[in-house]
């Protein structure tokens, strides 16, 4: 059931996720439809705040920019590890060791159909949706591969098991946007799907802002929505010009 907040106001500063939040989910990151109005919505969203919105994704930039074209947004994708702020500087992080995390994982496709591997500038992914029997080898795998190397971190997800920088999260994303204009000053309001967006809900509500959960699952968000279509709605409420009352 949907508990979503007032609708967002040009004092808010707006942080999104992509798979499941803005566009419903599919069998392979590849196959996700993105609805025709959403570039519109965003772009007049980010005209309402004063720039103040920005997508926070574990999305690479290059798979995610051609979704959305032309881009237009500050952004943080891999979770934060690559991060463009809103003056176009951009900033990546490559953790060590990771090239043996997509070394085993490679091995793993190569033996298993079903499997997709999603290789990224500072992380990976290896998704099982369209094997889910595959789970436990996929995330014990993994793991042995992450124990080898201290700055490495396992973070599970819907039907993917994803390894990257220990120090890197979408709160710490968020918090670093929260520190720039046109964010600072402002109330943040975060929306995501998964367990990866946990970090960004508790940093927007830890400064005051909102938290949404978007979907089914236990979350440290105080809001829900049950899809995201109905998020879509939410966020367009924002745009509406206001009742006046006679």
């Amino acid at each position: 059931m949907s508990t979503l907040p007032k609708p967002l106001t040009q004092g808010s500063a707006l942080f999104l996720d992509f798979d499941g939040t803005l566009a419903d989910l599919a069998p392979r990151p590849d196959a996700v439809t993105v609805p025709e109005d959403l570039a519109r919505l965003l772009d007049r969203l980010h005209e309402r705040l004063d720039g103040a919105l920005a997508l926070v994704t574990g999305r690479a930039r290059e798979d995610i920019e051609p979704m959305l074209s032309p881009w237009r947004w500050p952004a943080a994708f891999e979770h934060g590890a690559v991060r463009v702020s809103a003056h176009g500087d951009a900033s990546a992080h490559r953790p060590p060791g990771l090239d043996r995390a997509v070394a085993a994982a490679q091995h793993l496709v190569s033996r298993h159909t079903g499997l997709l591997l999603e290789t990224k500038q500072t992380s990976m992914a290896l998704h099982f949706r369209l094997a889910p029997s595959l789970e436990t080898l996929c995330v014990q795998t993994l793991s042995r591969a992450v124990e080898r190397e201290g700055g490495l971190q396992l973070l599970r997800g819907k039907s993917v098991v994803e390894v990257k920088s220990v120090s890197v999260n979408k709160g710490l994303a968020i918090q670093a946007f929260m520190n720039e204009a046109p964010f600072a000053g402002r109330l943040p309001v975060f929306a995501g799907d998964d367990v990866t967006d946990e970090a960004g809900f508790a940093v927007v509500q830890r400064l005051g802002g909102v938290g949404i959960k978007v979907g089914a699952g236990t979350s440290c968000a105080l809001h829900r929505c049950e899809n995201p279509a109905g998020l879509r709605a939410w966020l367009a409420k924002a745009l509406q010009p206001p009742v006046i009352s006679t």
